[in-house]
């Protein structure tokens, strides 16, 4: 399966979106749509595809800030998010825009899902792996059937790094044993898309983070 990525940069907090889609397909889902939906509008228009899911890694407000946008443009489309994260998408304390001075809320859930599910959109399957610890439901979307192994990882793995865990219901005991049990076991060639930052592969930070040294 030939499945194409796009990464979308948000300002202003820099976040990844990725629109994801099968090469040759007409059918697209987003990732984690964040400030600037507009951007994700006019990348489906120019490439002929239609949105059929919003998918988010967990509810901080820099990555859901763009649902409610979206689900106007594209009112049918599921907004899918894992279990634990979703009272997040309505709460602007509890997505953390309320203690910043702003007020980031998006439409609830559609669907949620949880660790160990199959999740398939436009054609595409991922395995759901629940990593908490940067949010309390944080889930991370491994596509199995590319090669190599894609995984769609929000805030959790970053190159040279790991997501913030001083936020509330964060624990960096979590994040770290969540990362070694769903992603140390993908191949070493596995390619991270992170919600900040560049990608990087499973096996270099096997190797080289110092955040996950034993």
């Amino acid at each position: 399966m030939s499945v194409q990525i796009l990464t979308i940069e948000s300002q202003p907090f820099a976040e990844n979106s990725y629109l994801v889609w099968n090469d040759g397909g007409t059918e697209a889902f987003v990732i984690d749509p964040g400030f600037e939906p507009e951007l994700i509008v006019e990348a489906l228009d120019e490439r002929g595809l239609t949105l059929v899911a919003i998918v988010c890694t967990h509810g901080h407000c820099d990555h859901i800030a763009g649902n409610a946008a979206l689900k106007r443009a594209y009112p049918t489309v599921p907004i899918i998010i894992g279990a634990g994260d979703a009272v997040m998408l309505t709460d602007a304390m509890k997505n953390l825009s309320g203690p910043f001075g702003f007020d980031v809320t998006s439409p609830p859930a559609d669907r949620t899902v949880t660790d160990g599910e199959a999740l398939t959109v436009a054609g595409i399957t991922m395995d759901v792996g629940e990593i908490p610890g940067h949010s309390p439901g944080h889930v991370v979307y491994a596509l199995r059937d590319t090669k190599p192994t894609l995984v769609l990882g929000g805030d959790v793995l970053f190159r040279g790094g790991v997501g913030r865990t001083d936020f509330p219901g964060g624990s960096f005991a979590q994040l770290k044993a969540g990362i070694r049990r769903v992603l140390w076991p993908l191949p070493d060639d596995t390619v991270v898309y992170p919600g900040h930052g560049p990608t990087t592969t499973t096996g270099h930070e096997k190797r080289t983070n110092a955040y996950l040294a034993d």
